[in-house]
């Protein structure tokens, strides 16, 4: 990439890369399920990609408005794409008002995409204690301590972590504790009505390939309808 300045007040990207995989994508030769094709695709990219589970979460307010943010996938299961949060986040503010969300992975390295569309719902308490119990101490304590997406002080969460230590007789030789999953923590799951496979090719002409669900079909059992779309 190179970056030009062709005034003190613009920045223009001038991009010279040009994607060259040997592999094709095409309707008739993915898999008929696209769960069945992205855990085909992210087995295939984890020893090439730093952090393939790093997704683009695109979720709006009831007005409308849009907002975006990286945050880690953790599961998929036979009815979506799973990510855990605090539900007094923004991102789940925005989730409840409206919801419908939107997942984007990039895997620069192996020049592939996949765009997930679809509505979401929360995750039961058993399902997301099962998740949190198996996080590391620190995390489940920092989703007690962190207050996600308030304005905190330079030193708040410092303090709070502290507060939370104490609570549950945590200090530095603990190993481990009994921290329970927080009320206001736990899992969204994204349902997919539409779901693209991106692969990058020379001349900008990439190879597109989208399932969209059959109308009427059942979450749990969903039918699709691949097809081929212009880069």
């Amino acid at each position: 990439m190179d970056v030009v300045l062709p005034a003190p007040d613009q920045l223009k990207v001038v991009s010279r890369r040009q994607y060259d995989p040997k592999e094709s994508i095409a309707p008739t030769s993915v898999a008929p399920n696209p769960f069945e094709q992205f855990r085909t695709w992210l087995t295939e990219v984890r020893a090439a990609v730093l952090e393939p589970e790093a997704m683009a979460l695109s979720t709006a307010s009831a007005a409308g408005v849009p907002s975006t943010r990286f945050v880690l996938f953790k599961q998929l299961d036979r009815r979506g794409f799973v990510f855990y949060t605090n539900y007094a986040s923004r991102k789940s503010a925005e989730l409840a008002a409206n919801p419908h969300a939107a997942l984007a992975f990039y895997w620069k390295e192996v020049s592939r995409q996949v765009r997930v569309v679809g509505r979401v719902e929360r995750l039961t308490r058993a399902e997301s204690e099962e998740y949190y119990r198996s996080r590391p101490l620190g995390s489940r304590l920092g989703a007690w301590a962190s207050p996600q997406s308030e304005v905190v002080a330079e030193d708040e969460l410092a303090k709070r972590l502290d507060e939370v230590k104490t609570k549950f007789g945590v200090d530095e030789s603990t190993k481990e504790a009994d921290v329970p999953l927080p009320e206001f923590w736990g899992g969204w799951r994204v349902i997919p009505d539409e779901i693209e496979f991106w692969m990058g090719k020379p001349s900008r002409l990439h190879d597109r390939v989208r399932y969209l669900r059959v109308e009427g079909s059942s979450d749990d059992d969903p039918q699709w309808k691949i097809e081929r779309l212009a880069p």
